[in-house]
């Protein structure tokens, strides 16, 4: 060996020979070194790597003293060598993964199951795959898919076969972004383990210690077919802590660790498996949640200083096995280099974790990508990424390939940070070759209607295909755990969900749902009294996904005009001609909603004619009369009257977290004194003074049919924490096309009803609300005229007490409500009046339906698709495939009139889906016409909306189907008060 040694590159420089070269202080026949080469055969079954070490460097020789040593290896050098091997390998499925037997979730005595003639969507093949056969479930394990050899099904014990007459199977849903277990239903104090206050790094933290067995939300989110979820911490720090993927079933184990799918190593007990490690799972955050650790800047850097703990950690560890790996033991002074804290993030820089990231705007998109580059570690996921469409080559610069971004499909303009969101962003991602992944954040969704989100992102243009794997192969290939979940194959988890229609058909529902082949929906305690699912889908139509509209022109809009297209129609004074409609609606007098035409419609439709925003002439025989009219081609689509929305703050805020947009804080009569200079002990505001017009959210809403709103001061937001007020103020009715309140139109009434808010404290907010009897005595001497109505609480009251305006009163406990009904017949006697008392929210009415019909109280199902979130609201009636009835159906049944209505702004451009998924839940007992009735006449009678007749009310031309359809558009809005018709 040359007394000189290059450096060698695998050897840190602090162990490579020093400048000289080693010198040996004695000849090379040396007895000591004669023993050492002699005993080296004994001694690198150690170390195999020990042999080569000694001839590079003279192996473990030391110079001390002029003489060589020999310092042999420690007794635990394989199980540090072991450890430095596992350093270097990253997740991957064993080879012998698809041919196991059984599950290690199986639980024994459960039968196998056969799932026959079913049309099965794998999820293979970025969700292309489409199979027409059988599908085998035994011990946990997909056996057989397809066309399955009768031997292997005559080896399945105690089957169960189950006739699929060519149903739709597809994976259990995966919910990429959830909160279960952690904000638990009902929610309390003691059970909100979302975020912590400890500071904004905390890799540390793992939410399967937090995670809430008895959560009422595991049943609903497994109604609507969704078997596993990733467990987020929540976005309040830069690093929450650990995820977990667990599937929803209570095991028989009955404990949180049961529940997660591919425990990493170490969480159970087991010890890590060099060869098979397996993936962990991170949530990170940026942006403006982070803001109670400071700015943008500040949470960066928390960021990146913390990266650069955990790669000096890595470094350290990278040395130490080096030498170990090289033979140098005597250079290994101290243990194995590690930190508790940083393990997780040394991990992630190995690569073996994959990080879901909540990021937003472009700003903290470019922030992240930039930082995977700087640390070199990869990205699974973004979540929520609003402006993630806006920016495509920015994701694609992120280290190790471009995540998935998981999305909301119409949840968007909650805050700052999500305002430039659209409902094409899913389409847009898609085509410049992202992964899309739709995702509910429950609760803020229900999990249970994740489904809802692939269908709506369908309808705005997601193909098929990946429209149902962004909730089943496409989030179980981003978690890393495709080989288990989210996909259909031989060796796959029996995770399956069979539906009464087509997956994307609006109001899909589970006809069955399988986890680990246990069987989970229909539910048990169900047997004997079965709950009737997909009545009234038995046609074709069923089977296939549902045309949906062109949205071409208003996608390319969107990017274009970087998030915030245009909204505003193109207004048209003049003659506009409709083509081939196949259905008029129509308002007459008693406030009814009727077919104008009475009669089927030919092949190609009627043609409609309106003049001045009114329609002139309805009929086969109808022409343009006028040289320069518009013409607009309705497809076989309808007309019909706009619908209304109630319950948010709808055109008194743009964007509902930034105060600065809307009309601010109001003062709360039960929790302060208010101002002397208001003279009014109640501090009763009206809506009407707060309006805002041309919000993006009252836009939206007017494209997609909502053409009025009326909307009161009762401020909900997150998780419906209302504000403080119990008394809400008086609402306002009014167009949401219009341009401002002094348009011709534009305010259709400016006191409607009045607005009190009655409920217990909201576990986050404990102390912001009076108790429920110190609520109800205010009520009741307001009620009884105890203030002078020279004020403005005593006037509003006294009209309320009398009927000449309605009193709705936002509760949900069927408690109160009793309490409520008790007082209103004393209020009555008292006064010698008939309220006009109003349930608005009312998750508990189902319970009083009989004393509500008696007392003539009406009701707000506000939303209409209940979920408990908080104690008040426990009690619901889900409907099917969990109970035959629904809340609404129960009311309507018991003759109470009942509307919907929504709790956040953004969600009012839905109402015609809430409408349809109404409908469908009743298995085939509302029609088409009660539906459209729940958010028009019926809304406008509850809510005293007067003067809305054939002559005033807008309507809606939807291209391509009806108001309940998701094969239609909104074409144009036909407004005769304003003398216009507004093309979209």
């Amino acid at each position: 060996m040359s007394s000189k040694n290059p450096p060698s590159p695998d050897i840190p420089p602090d162990i490579r020979a020093p400048p000289g070269g080693w010198v040996a202080q004695r000849p090379v026949n040396s007895p000591i070194l004669v023993v050492l080469v002699a005993g080296f055969a004994t001694l690198t079954f150690l170390a195999p790597s020990f042999l080569a070490g000694l001839t590079e460097s003279f192996g473990s020789a030391l110079l001390r003293g002029g003489s060589i040593e020999y310092a042999g290896p420690p007794v635990n050098a394989q199980e540090i060598l072991g450890r430095c091997a596992a350093l270097k390998a990253t997740p991957v499925v064993p080879q012998t993964f698809r041919s196991r037997k059984e599950s290690e979730r199986y639980e024994y005595g459960n039968n196998a199951t056969l799932i026959r003639d079913a049309t099965i969507f794998t999820g293979r093949d970025s969700g292309q795959e489409i199979v027409r056969g059988d599908i085998l479930l035994d011990r946990g394990v997909i056996k057989g898919i397809g066309r399955i050899p009768a031997r292997t099904i005559d080896q399945a014990e105690n089957l169960t076969i189950i006739e699929a007459y060519g149903a739709w199977v597809t994976p259990g849903l995966v919910d990429l972004h959830s909160h279960l277990g952690v904000i638990s239903a009902p929610m309390l104090n003691g059970a909100f383990d979302v975020n912590s206050k400890k500071g904004p790094i905390l890799p540390w933290l793992r939410t399967i210690d937090a995670l809430n067995t008895h959560d009422d939300g595991y049943e609903l989110a497994m109604a609507g077919g969704v078997t596993a979820a990733q467990i987020l911490p929540g976005s309040g720090n830069a690093i929450g802590g650990q995820a977990f993927m667990v599937k929803l079933r209570k095991t028989l184990d009955r404990s949180s660790l049961s529940m997660v799918v591919e425990p990493p190593y170490g969480l159970n007990g087991t010890e890590p498996d060099p060869h098979h490690p397996r993936w962990r799972h991170m949530k990170q955050a940026c942006g403006e949640n982070l803001r109670s650790y400071g700015n943008r800047m500040d949470s960066v850097w928390a960021l990146r200083s913390a990266y650069e703990q955990a790669r000096k950690v890595k470094t350290m560890q990278d040395n130490y096995c080096l030498k170990a790996e090289a033979g140098l033991w005597h250079a290994l002074k101290d243990s194995f280099p590690e930190d508790l804290q940083w393990e997780m993030l040394v991990d992630v820089l190995r690569g073996k974790v994959k990080v879901a990231n909540h990021c937003y705007e472009a700003v903290d998109l470019d922030a992240i990508v930039r930082l995977t580059n700087e640390f070199k570690f990869p990205l699974a996921s973004f979540h929520h990424a609003s402006e993630a469409y806006l920016v495509p080559e920015v994701l694609k610069r992120a280290y190790g390939g471009t995540p998935a971004v998981a999305l909301f499909a119409t949840n968007h303009r909650y805050k700052r940070e999500s305002y430039r969101g659209s409902e094409f962003a899913s389409r847009v991602l898609s085509d410049k070759n992202i992964s899309v992944i739709m995702k509910t954040d429950h609760p803020v969704i229900n999990s249970r209607y994740l489904i809802h989100e692939a269908q709506q992102a369908y309808f705005f243009g997601l193909p098929e295909h990946l429209a149902l794997a962004s909730v089943t192969s496409t989030p179980a290939i981003a978690a890393g755990l495709d080989h288990r979940i989210g996909i259909l194959a031989e060796g796959t988890d029996a995770d399956v969900v069979m539906w009464d229609s087509h997956p994307l058909q609006l109001g899909a529902t589970p006809m069955r749902v399988w986890i680990d082949g246990l069987l989970q929906i229909p539910l048990p305690r169900n047997k004997e009294s079965p709950v009737q699912v997909g009545i009234g889908k038995n046609g074709e139509q069923w089977r296939r996904a549902p045309r949906v509209p062109d949205w071409d022109k208003e996608r390319e809009q969107a990017v274009l005009w970087d998030g915030l297209p245009p909204l505003q129609g193109a207004k048209r004074g003049d003659q506009v001609v409709f083509m081939n409609v196949k259905k008029v609606w129509k308002k007459v007098p008693g406030g009814e909603i009727v077919d104008a035409l009475g009669y089927d419609t030919s092949e190609n439709g009627i043609t409609v004619v309106v003049d001045g925003g009114k329609i002139s002439c309805l009929g086969e025989p109808c022409v343009a009369t006028q040289g320069e009219a518009t013409t607009v081609d309705l497809k076989g689509g309808s007309i019909g009257p706009g619908l209304m929305t109630f319950g948010s703050v709808l055109g008194t805020e743009e964007i509902a977290s930034e105060l600065s947009t809307g009309d601010g804080e109001q003062y709360d009569a039960m929790m302060e004194d208010v101002p002397i200079i208001l003279s009014d002990v109640g501090a009763v505001a009206k809506t009407a003074d707060a309006l805002v017009f041309r919000t993006r959210n009252a836009l939206t809403a007017y494209r997609s049919g909502v053409t009025m709103a009326t909307s009161s001061l009762a401020r909900p937001f997150f998780l419906d924490v209302y504000g403080d007020n119990m008394i809400a103020g008086i609402s306002a009715t009014f167009r949401t096309g219009a341009s401002h309140a002094m348009e011709r139109g534009a305010i259709l009434q400016d006191a409607t009803a009045l607005h009190i808010i009655m409920g217990r404290s909201h576990p986050l907010f404990p102390n912001k609300r009076p108790s429920v009897s110190s609520q109800i005595s205010t009520l009741r001497r307001l009620l009884y005229g105890w203030e002078a109505n020279e004020r403005v609480t005593g006037e509003w009251f006294q009209k309320a007490a009398e009927g000449v305006i309605p009193l709705v009163i936002d509760v949900h406990s069927a408690d109160i409500m009793a309490s409520l009904l008790i007082m209103k017949a004393d209020v009555e006697y008292k006064i010698g009046s008939r309220m006009r008392m109003v349930f608005s929210g009312a998750t508990e009415a189902h319970l009083l339906a009989e004393e509500i019909s008696n007392a003539s109280v009406g009701v707000i199902l506000n939303p209409v698709r209940p979920f408990p979130t908080v104690w008040d609201r426990r009690r619901i009636l889900p409907g099917p495939p969990l109970t035959n009835n629904t809340a609404l159906m129960e009311l309507i049944e018991h003759g109470v009139i009942v509307g919907i209505g929504v709790r956040e702004g953004w969600e009012a451009r839905n109402t015609r889906f809430e409408l349809e998924l109404a409908a469908l839940e009743s298995n085939g007992r509302l029609s088409e016409k009660q539906a459209y009735e729940l958010a028009t006449t019926d809304l406008e009678k509850l809510l005293g909306v007067d003067w809305i007749d054939e002559d005033s009310a807008d309507l809606v031309a939807y291209e391509g189907g009806g108001v309940l359809d998701m094969s239609s558009k909104v074409s144009a809005i036909i407004s005769p008060a304003r003398g216009i018709v507004d093309l979209l």
